[in-house]
């Protein structure tokens, strides 16, 4: 698998740890903002005045008389909070207050008060006086409380009491006012009443005269019409049966006009009843049958044939003119019928037009008298309600607005409530502090965790270092922070493609990152395990590992590719014997670009010839061109980032540099991190640690019996000197 390929890993939300992690690395910013606010909260609380406050307590109803007067009275035990807060609204109003401060003549009090002795006006006064009362309800009764502060706990409750005796007398005052203006205002629509009525009594006369309005009808309401309802009602009735029959009579007649006369015969007695018809068809019935019988017995001449016939003929005769006399009735009765229906609806038409012609010519005066009817009721009605109204006024009558508790000074001031304020304080500036810390993780766009280099530089993480590593010379292969870069050496190891690749140069984004520290660890532990290892410091204008070493750097790096000294000659050994060491040199101002030259390349080859392990130092990446030059020669390139020193993008623009001159980035190392405040790392190099300090401490006890002078004797070597001296 290719270590230098790393699929970027997905996102994942935020765990509790990770909060806790962003208050610990964040604590100082938090208890900073914790202690400013919590002092400037003591402070204030401290140096602002002391105010008292004073309370008087009123019971507020609607208005109401002692007994009850003519007028019901809707339930006035229910709680109304329309009515509480329109209360609060008539209390705060300018008319009550200004009677409060007219009564205890405020302009002037706090005119010496806050304006030198100046007279306040009163809008500046009841600005004061508002800002200074609260009033609140109690819950579920028709209670107020009127609390007023002040420096001054006897003025407190002087301003309290005054507030509700003033809202008192108000609703006295308004109730008489309401009660007698409102009896004026009906005594004064009743007598623009009467004038109405009598204006319409006199049209009403006027009217009746006019239209001759007989004694009978002026006491009706309406004009009486000739045909009433009923009778309409029976009228109707008997004009819908004499249609119907005169219907019925002229369909049959119709019909039996279109039959013919043997038809007819046969048809005639069923449709018109007729007795004697049917006595003659009877007996012509008989008198057939009686010649049929003897003209069997008979001639032809045969007296008693002749007489048989002779009846039979008469009896046809008769049949044919009573059936032609009932036809002539019949069509009689249907003209009868027609004619008498015609006169039927004549009639009711002339009678129902003789009373709209009535009414119209009356309708003016019932008009006139209807509206005189309605004054006169108007008038009955204002009368009422003076004479009810009247006696209300005359009863006793209880503002209810009652005082309960009277406003007393203040034993103790309410404000400033120093333990709320400070509860406050340290409530808010946990919380402001909290936040903020937050506020600048998420602004910090620096390198945080080994996900976040994964992810945005697309580069694996070869080795983490904790925090105040020194020179692995200094503290031993046994330290506990060399086991850092033993892991950072295996992983280094395993990240070649090539056994052949030995060259490394190790660079980062800006200045300070402890890239220099990290190269000489690297190839301290390297030495230490038994390969040959060089170090050259490539950092020609800012160099710090002869610092470190505490040589000089008059010759070295710049000495040899300028030709002034061999190779033998610039370097030097250290007290490690497979660890040498190439100082950077005197840089002159006429060879910046001396790390491009063709020497160097030479250079680069015969170490990487002697040497299992060449390892360079260079400047920041992001500051000169040296880096980049660097990184394109040398066979790997390791990247260090600071933990949370610079933004992400600083890192992956030098990430991008070094690939853009065909550098071979293996990894990236992350430096200076706190292990014991960032919990995301301890995982991954906490354990060794732990590890070590256990392993040191159970092998004093047996060291210390065993041989009391090697121990002596290692701890003299630690604090031996490095002995580092040239080579050749």
């Amino acid at each position: 698998m290719d270590a230098s390929k790393v699929t970027p890993p997905q996102e994942t939300k935020l765990h509790f740890l990770d909060y806790w992690r962003i208050i610990r690395i964040r604590k100082t910013v938090i208890l900073a903002v914790f202690l400013l606010v919590v002092i400037t909260a003591t402070l204030v609380t401290f140096i602002l005045p002391e105010s008292y406050s004073s309370t008087a307590r009123i019971k507020v109803e609607r208005d109401q008389s002692d007994i009850s007067g003519f007028v019901s009275q809707g339930p006035l035990g229910t709680y109304d909070p329309y009515f509480i807060q329109t209360e609060f609204e008539v209390i705060q109003s300018q008319k009550i207050l200004s009677a409060v401060i007219q009564a205890l003549d405020l302009n002037t009090v706090w005119g010496k008060k806050y304006a030198n002795g100046d007279r306040l006006k009163t809008p500046e006064t009841l600005g004061l006086l508002r800002s200074r009362m609260t009033l609140r309800p109690v819950r579920n009764t028709s209670l107020i409380e009127i609390s007023v502060l002040s420096e001054n706990p006897v003025e407190a409750a002087k301003l309290a009491q005054e507030i509700a005796e003033e809202y008192k007398k108000y609703r006295l005052d308004e109730r008489r006012r309401l009660s007698t203006g409102g009896i004026e205002a009906l005594v004064a629509d009743r007598n623009a009443q009467e004038l109405k009525i009598s204006e319409a009594r006199t049209n009403v006369d006027n009217l009746r005269q006019n239209l001759r309005i007989p004694d009978s009808m002026a006491s009706e309401n309406a004009a009486s019409p000739l045909l009433t309802a009923e009778t309409l009602r029976h009228i109707n009735a008997l004009r819908i049966e004499s249609q119907a029959d005169y219907v019925r009579q002229a369909t049959l007649l119709r019909e039996l006009k279109d039959l013919s006369p043997e038809e007819l015969v046969q048809v005639l007695p069923t449709a018109a009843q007729d007795t004697l018809l049917s006595s003659l068809l009877e007996q012509m019935t008989v008198a057939e049958l009686k010649l049929v019988t003897v003209e069997k017995d008979y001639g032809p001449e045969h007296p008693e044939i002749i007489k048989t016939k002779s009846q039979v003929e008469d009896l046809r005769k008769k049949i044919t003119k009573r059936t032609e006399g009932i036809m002539v009735g019949l069509a009689a009765r249907v003209h009868s019928l027609g004619q008498g229906l015609t006169n039927l609806i004549q009639e009711v038409e002339k009678a129902t037009q003789e009373d709209i012609e009535k009414a119209n010519q009356s309708q003016p005066y019932f008009e006139a008298k209807r509206r005189l009817e309605e004054l006169e009721r108007l008038r009955i009605m204002l009368e009422s309600k003076i004479a009810v109204e009247s006696i209300d006024v005359k009863l006793p009558k209880t503002v209810m607005v009652e005082i309960l508790d009277n406003a007393e000074p203040g034993a103790k001031p309410v404000r400033p409530n120093k333990p709320l304020n400070i509860a406050l304080g340290i409530i808010i500036g946990l919380v402001v502090g909290v936040g903020l810390a937050f506020f600048i993780e998420y602004l910090d766009t620096s390198v945080k965790t080994i996900d976040d280099v994964e992810r945005a530089l697309q580069s694996p993480v070869l080795g983490v270092i904790p925090q105040n590593v020194g020179l692995m010379l200094e503290e031993g292969a046994e330290s506990p922070h060399a086991e850092a870069y033993r892991v950072l050496r295996t992983n280094l190891l395993f990240s070649r493609k090539d056994d052949k690749l030995n060259s490394l140069a190790v660079v980062s984004a800006g200045a300070g990152e402890g890239k220099s520290t990290t190269v000489f660890n690297l190839a301290s532990v390297f030495a230490q395990s038994g390969q040959r290892v060089v170090v050259v410091d490539s950092d020609l204008r800012r160099p710090t590992l002869h610092k470190m070493l505490r040589v000089t750097n008059s010759i070295g790096l710049t000495n040899y590719l300028l030709k002034q000294n061999t190779i033998e000659e610039v370097i030097q050994t250290t007290n490690v014997p497979a660890l040498d060491f190439m100082a950077s040199g005197k840089l002159p101002s006429s060879s910046l670009g001396i790390l491009s030259s063709a020497q160097m390349k030479d250079l680069i080859n015969e170490l990487k010839q002697r040497y299992d392990f060449v390892f360079f130092d260079s400047p920041p990446i992001m500051g000169v061109s040296d880096a980049s030059i660097l990184a394109s020669e040398v066979d790997m390139t390791l990247q260090v980032i600071q933990y949370r020193r610079y933004p992400q993008p600083m890192n992956i623009r030098a990430k991008q540099l070094i690939e853009k001159v065909g550098g071979n980035l293996v990894g990236i190392v992350l430096n200076n991190i706190n292990m014991s405040q960032d919990e995301s790392y301890y995982y991954y190099s906490g354990y060794y640690h732990d590890y070590y300090y256990r392993s040191s401490e159970d092998s004093e006890p047996a060291a210390a019996g065993k041989d009391k002078d090697k121990d002596k004797e290692k701890s003299g070597d630690d604090k031996t000197k490095l002995d580092i001296k040239p080579k050749y």
